[in-house]
């Protein structure tokens, strides 16, 4: 899977870039992320991309023409790309969207700055806006490898053990709980259960723990 990402501080990306699941998904050739610094398709000497926004107000705009300018050159390059804002107005980014989006070829994330784009480029250049929740940051970029990550955990053998899925969300339930070694520690026990190795009691524990959990701390998933 594609991801391009349309930026202005490309240099973040490579916290994910470089380390961890991400990274291993590139290295195996299931995916690839492709920033491009929005200040290259500025069209004035200072490589401005804002202005003031129209009827006053704090804060600056980012501009149509090398949003658009830019969108285009990927969409030459990636025919049939999806382009995503990464906006608090968007769709909220769920397990079951992250699933939608995996099946994606490729898709391109715009990454807001300032007071955000221009309204024509949401309306005309953009096919969906995603908030990754109700709460403001700082631009959109945080947001992107949020999204990045959680889509590309949905591409086969981009985990080194798909059984990783089954985590918070899969069911529609949080996840049960987990232990390790040491059996005991500070008068604290490993429950029984998950040392008989009868696995058809240990998944019938989980189950209900994961319920269990679910009700207690997030209610609103059961309804």
């Amino acid at each position: 899977m594609r991801f391009d990402v349309i930026t202005l501080f490309p240099e973040m990306f490579s916290a994910i870039k470089d380390e961890g699941v991400i990274a291993r998904g590139i290295k195996k050739s299931l995916l690839s992320i492709h920033t491009w610094q929005l200040r290259d398709f500025s069209d004035n000497k200072h490589r401005n991309i804002d202005d003031k926004p129209y009827g006053g107000g704090a804060g600056m705009v980012m501009q149509v023409k090398p949003i658009r300018d830019c969108i285009r050159k990927i969409k030459q390059d990636t025919p049939g790309t999806m382009v995503i804002y990464l906006s608090p107005q968007g769709e909220k980014l769920t397990h079951d969207l992250a699933k939608e989006l995996s099946e994606l070829d490729s898709i391109a994330l715009l990454c807001g700055r300032y007071e955000g784009v221009d309204e024509r480029v949401i309306e005309h250049d953009v096919d969906k806006e995603v908030s990754i929740g109700d709460y403001v940051i700082s631009g959109g970029e945080l947001a992107a490898m949020v999204l990045i990550d959680t889509v590309s955990r949905q591409i086969p053998g981009v985990l080194g053990n798909q059984d990783s899925l089954n985590d918070s969300f899969s069911n529609g339930l949080l996840d049960y709980p987990h232990y390790s070694r040491p059996e005991e520690i500070d008068s604290q026990a490993v429950p029984a259960v998950l040392l008989s190795g009868h696995q058809a009691n240990i998944n019938a524990w989980r189950s209900k723990q994961s319920i269990k959990k679910t009700e207690e701390k997030r209610k609103d998933l059961l309804k």
